[in-house]
């Protein structure tokens, strides 16, 4: 009998399994694909952090607490590469645009460094971007991004020389209620526990219908292009950023360790995912257009040969926030899900909410946003 299991060992359930196992439980990671795989949400080399942050002030607290959980995690695993790389970031658009408005109120409310700079004045002082002077963004300093492959390969590592079992290449096909506990039931085996956490990605509803309508999925494409001018985009010139502008919502990364410069764009062609596991991983002429397109727009130091390309897969909610809380009806389960395209940087964070959820301890932040409240959704699924 276990403490806990945690089913799915991206980027939420590595951490969850990682702050299990530091707590002292007895905790058991399922994971059906290969440790770091690339069928996911947490794959591609890169995530971006950022304290600036438009989708809320809310999340600022967390988002505190996740910077200290990434470093906590380089200390542990005495890694010769930092996970997470700090290059300032830009939030990006027009004059009054959510996105900018939304980042200055959270760096308001927070008491966080800013600075709020013309397109005129980003262009002068990072030469990679090429923005129209009607464009304005909030700079913060500690804005950058981390390795996110690495950084699932660390927690596990971790979590493993705390005690914790994993599994994986184990596809976990249900769960049911048993007198002393829950039992896991796989197509090879079955598992019992007292508690069980589901950090599994788009394969959330596949695991529990009624969250199905709330957690859709959603293909997403990154290119990484080879930049005519490579200095404009070295991490110490090139700042993260998140961008609102007429051609779409973009965002990116300089060129980390001769990988090139990498954009995505959210919801670049809006396709909802039936079944993840049979999804169109392939590059296709219609993503790489509608990438380019941004790259043409505001980044054209960049528009150089095509390095590679990656599908990944974002799990939106309908209101764009995540799911933190207890599924209802059944007081063992726990779901970290529906983390909407801007997840994973809370990874560490989050880990720690489902461990206290497990532990019966209140968790550290008010997360009441993330609940599976009443009328949350009432019409919108």
């Amino acid at each position: 009998m276990y403490d806990a299991i945690v089913i799915g060992l991206g980027g939420m359930g590595s951490a969850t399994l990682y702050h299990l196992a530091l707590s002292g439980c007895k905790v058991l990671g399922l994971e059906q694909f290969e440790i770091g795989h690339a069928m996911g949400s947490s794959h591609g080399s890169t995530r971006i952090i950022r304290l600036a942050y438009s989708e809320g002030p809310e999340y600022v607290p967390l988002l505190q607490a996740a910077y200290r959980y990434w470093r906590e995690l380089e200390r542990a695993a005495d890694l010769e590469e930092p996970l997470l790389h700090v290059t300032g970031g830009l939030d990006i658009g027009p004059q009054g645009s959510w996105t900018v408005e939304g980042s200055k109120k959270s760096c308001l409310e927070h008491g966080i460094e800013f600075e709020q700079l013309g397109g005129a004045d980003i262009n002068r002082k990072f030469p990679g971007y090429c923005l129209p002077a009607s464009m304005t963004a909030i700079y913060q300093p500690d804005g950058g991004y981390l390795l996110s492959e690495a950084a699932i390969h660390a927690h596990i590592e971790r979590a493993t020389c705390a005690g914790a079992c994993v599994r994986s290449g184990i596809e976990v096909t249900g769960w049911s209620r048993q007198r002393s506990g829950l039992r896991v039931e796989t197509r090879d085996a079955a598992f019992d526990t007292k508690r069980l956490v589901v950090t599994a990605g788009p394969w959330i509803g596949r695991l529990h219908a009624q969250l199905q309508p709330y957690c859709q999925p959603e293909r997403q494409v990154m290119l990484w292009t080879a930049p005519p001018a490579p200095d404009r985009f070295k991490p110490e010139r090139f700042p993260v950023f998140v961008m609102e502008s007429p051609l779409g919502r973009f965002y990116g990364f300089p060129d980390h360790c001769g990988q090139g410069f990498k954009i995505g764009k959210f919801h670049h062609l809006r396709q909802r995912v039936e079944n993840p596991s049979a999804m169109d991983r392939a590059c296709q002429p219609e993503d790489e257009a509608a990438l380019r397109e941004g790259i043409a727009g505001y980044f054209p130091e960049a528009d150089g040969p095509t390095r590679r390309a990656a599908a990944c897969i974002f799990t939106n909610t309908p209101d764009g926030h995540f799911i933190l809380d207890r599924l209802p009806g059944d007081e063992d389960v726990f779901v970290a899900a529906g983390f909407s395209g801007h997840g994973y940087k809370f990874c560490g964070v989050v880990g720690r909410i489902m461990a206290d959820f497990c532990q019966d301890r209140p968790p550290a932040w008010d997360i009441d946003r993330f609940r599976l409240s009443p009328g949350r959704w009432a019409g919108r699924a």
